[in-house]
């Protein structure tokens, strides 16, 4: 695996990275101190597995280019690690296609849990930092990010599940459903949970043996 991991703090960073080699025995790391940083890597290398940035950086305003970033590398996730906690940037950064919001005040496990599951395909956020939109749109329980009903599929979450069995994107099933890209990431999430599998595949399958979904 390898980690793009940005921020302007020295100390912080040595911190991230003896947590990050501490729990993943074969991660390389290459590190930016700025958004200018990350662009002159990515010129040169963008075979990461994942980018762990902070927000507020030299070099660029954070929503032009986390854009940019998401642009340069549609398929690899991006975790924002910041300290700041406002439910409208959240809100902004998840539009963006952004797989991960984590505060820096998080511990190690909640670090490395919330990594472990962008790395599965999930989208991890604080639930105290849920906006009360995605809130909606995800029928989420506030106290343990968990659908409302742990057991059953919202009509919306079967129509995202519909478009996986079909083959479709997450770009795609955003444009068909009218969501954004980070909206369908949380639902894919929640999915996951709901049906206690690990990957898309997985979910089209037991949605299939539960009579959830058809899939020609």
């Amino acid at each position: 695996m390898r980690f793009l991991v940005a921020d302007d703090h020295d100390l912080f960073l040595k911190g991230l990275e003896f947590i990050l080699k501490e729990n993943y025995a074969d991660i390389e790391l290459v590190f930016a101190h700025s958004y200018s940083d990350i662009f002159h890597i990515l010129e040169k290398d963008r075979k990461f597995s994942l980018v762990m940035t902070d927000l507020a950086m030299p070099g660029g305003k954070w929503l032009d280019s986390l854009q940019q970033i998401h642009h340069l590398l549609p398929d690899t996730p991006i975790v924002v690690l910041s300290a700041v906690f406002d439910k409208e940037i959240v809100q902004k950064t998840i539009d963006l296609g952004v797989s991960g919001y984590i505060p820096k005040t998080s511990s190690n496990m909640v670090i490395i849990s919330a990594v472990n599951l962008v790395l599965s395909g999930g989208v991890y956020i604080p639930p105290e930092l849920l906006s009360p939109q995605l809130k909606t749109e995800m029928n989420i329980d506030a106290e343990d990010f968990q659908p409302a009903d742990a057991h059953i599929l919202t009509p919306r979450q079967i129509e995202v599940l519909e478009k996986v069995a079909e083959g479709k994107s997450n770009k795609q099933i955003a444009y068909e459903l009218g969501l954004s890209e980070g909206t369908v990431k949380l639902h894919m999430t929640a999915i996951l949970k709901i049906l206690n599998v690990n990957n898309r595949t997985g979910a089209v399958r037991e949605a299939e043996r539960q009579g959830l979904i058809r899939h020609e």
